[in-house]
């Protein structure tokens, strides 16, 4: 898609303009209905480490997770503050800064999510 096709983005009436929805920026629902969408899983929440693509340093993984945008924060914010390490919400994933693998297992395990 060029640039031309991606239609109008300013009005001086209304301001900023969706490219998505053509709403103004304001009344925009693209990013209500992004932050209130599940994302599709098949029920199994899966964890891993990753260090690939961030010079050396490590990444615990959770995904699949059947929540909201604002469930997965929710989520990320109890995690961090439990394991004391920073981390942030990518997507329909979380991501917390060092391995912490065995003990987000045992956590959502406790919390009734079956964890492979």
């Amino acid at each position: 898609m060029s640039h031309m096709d991606k239609g109008l983005v300013y009005s001086t009436d209304k301001g900023k303009i969706c490219p998505e929805c053509g709403q103004p920026a304001g009344g925009c629902v693209c990013r209500i209905r992004g932050k209130t969408t599940v994302s599709k899983t098949d029920g199994v929440i899966r964890i891993r480490y990753e260090t690939k693509g961030r010079k050396g340093k490590g990444v615990t993984v959770i995904s699949g997770l059947p929540l909201n945008h604002a469930g997965l924060e929710e989520l990320a914010r109890g995690l961090k503050q439990r394991f004391g390490a920073g981390g942030s919400v990518c997507g329909y994933s979380i991501e917390l800064q060092g391995d912490h693998c065995d003990q987000v297992e045992q956590e959502l395990h406790k919390s009734g999510y079956k964890v492979r």
